[in-house]
């Protein structure tokens, strides 16, 4: 069937917004087959939603998705008849009013406007929370380094909002500005007083900026200059236990403690912080991504001297049995790992997983297409905690248990 066809036979078969309302085929966006909000011509003439066909070339994809022509030209030209015309039909049908769209501004514009700063900054943070690739273009134009030093030399209003700014940008902060805050006692003073201070928002742009600092230095030494700071991974935990958590803060002190804790110096410290405590009692709160990064940093922590002693007080065994099979195969091989260093060293982590189910659990694991390292974490941890089994014989001939599965730690 000619591709043309195909994509009819999945339109027609679409459910619509509502049982009494069929959507034309022409108002849908070829990609994603929804109402299209913002319609855009490429250079072929196909027409497509932007934020669809946005995703679709910033994946790296340089053809058309309908023809599979290569683009001549990346460029995106507003179809302002067809967007007229869906928002005829949807007021004629007394469906809510779609938004007129926000296009991004052109390069030229965002440059003018960055050698206005300060007197920009809120002109430019309306636009950065507008558009993805105003971010992106505000970047590429070098928008860290002025926005810095905003931060740490100007007034408190316009610092704050500069802190706003920086944050939001994509990609992060390239590695001479990294070092100019972490090699700088007043800079790290700064945002370690803002993170423990009274203003949520600004407490979650300092993580999110000490988040761009230690992943983007190439140099070890300056990330753990960061996580020795006065106050730095205790305000993060302080963000992570807020009571009224939102999931921006959740993200931003998540990504944060995740980058330090990949610092070897800063673990030791990291585990007198309670980090692998806050990070356990939040992991069911977090995003798949963040969820991932969290119980890769109580993995880390529990290699540190006295990290799993530092986890144990709080029933960390059973809720990382909890978490496994339950977020990801990459969560679930982090949560095994954890696991695995916490039981070597104590038999009550032993018994507190096993009274969680850890047993089952490692089987679905191994029988899993998890990855191979996930496997090999679940096998050893299986042989390391079999005198702890209720009844070895009777498991063993369970519909649960596969004779032979564990070979790499011989027959059982």
């Amino acid at each position: 069937m000619p591709m043309s066809e195909r994509r009819q036979v999945q339109l027609d078969r679409l459910s619509p917004p509502s049982p009494a309302i069929h959507v034309p085929h022409h108002f849908r966006c070829p990609i994603s087959l929804d109402l299209m909000r913002d319609p855009v011509i490429v250079s072929t003439g196909q027409t497509y939603d932007r934020s669809s066909i946005e995703s679709w070339l910033s994946a790296g994809n340089l053809t058309c998705p309908v023809t599979n022509v290569p683009l001549s030209d990346p460029s995106l030209t507003p179809n302002h008849t067809l967007r007229r015309l869906i928002q005829s039909w949807s007021l004629s049908l007394g469906l809510p009013r779609i938004p007129t769209p926000k296009h991004p501004a052109s390069p030229s514009l965002l440059s003018n406007l960055l050698l206005q700063l300060p007197s920009s900054l809120s002109i430019l943070l309306s636009l950065a929370r507008d558009s993805d690739k105003n971010r992106i273009t505000l970047a590429s134009l070098g928008a860290h380094r002025v926005l810095l030093e905003i931060v740490f030399c100007a007034d408190p209003a316009q610092a704050l909002d500069s802190l706003a700014l920086l944050a939001s940008l994509s990609p992060g902060l390239p590695d001479p500005d990294c070092a100019s805050v972490a090699t700088n006692p007043d800079r790290l003073t700064l945002l370690s007083r803002l993170l423990n201070g009274d203003d949520v928002d600004a407490r979650v742009d300092a993580a999110c900026l000490l988040e761009m600092v230690s992943s983007g230095a190439s140099d070890a030494d300056h990330r753990a200059l960061v996580g020795s700071a006065d106050g730095v991974l205790e305000g993060l935990v302080a963000l992570l236990l807020d009571p009224s958590p939102q999931q921006r803060s959740l993200r931003a002190a998540t990504r944060a403690l995740f980058s330090l804790c990949l610092v070897k110096q800063n673990r030791p410290r990291a585990v007198r912080a309670g980090v692998a405590e806050a990070v356990l009692d939040r992991v069911a709160d977090l995003e798949r991504g963040d969820a991932e990064r969290a119980l890769a940093t109580v993995e880390l922590l529990c290699r540190a001297r006295d990290g799993c002693d530092a986890a144990l007080g709080r029933g960390a065994a059973g809720k990382l049995v909890r978490a496994m099979m339950k977020v990801s195969n990459r969560a679930t091989e982090h949560a095994t790992g954890a696991l695995l260093s916490m039981c070597a060293g104590s038999e009550a982590a032993q018994e507190e997983a096993v009274a969680a189910g850890v047993v089952t659990q490692l089987l679905l694991v191994v029988q899993s297409d998890c990855t191979g390292r996930a496997k090999r974490k679940a096998q050893a941890l299986l042989k390391m905690m079999r005198h702890a089994w209720p009844d070895n014989d009777s498991f063993a001939n369970s519909d649960d248990f596969v004779p032979g599965m564990v070979t790499e730690f011989g027959p059982f």
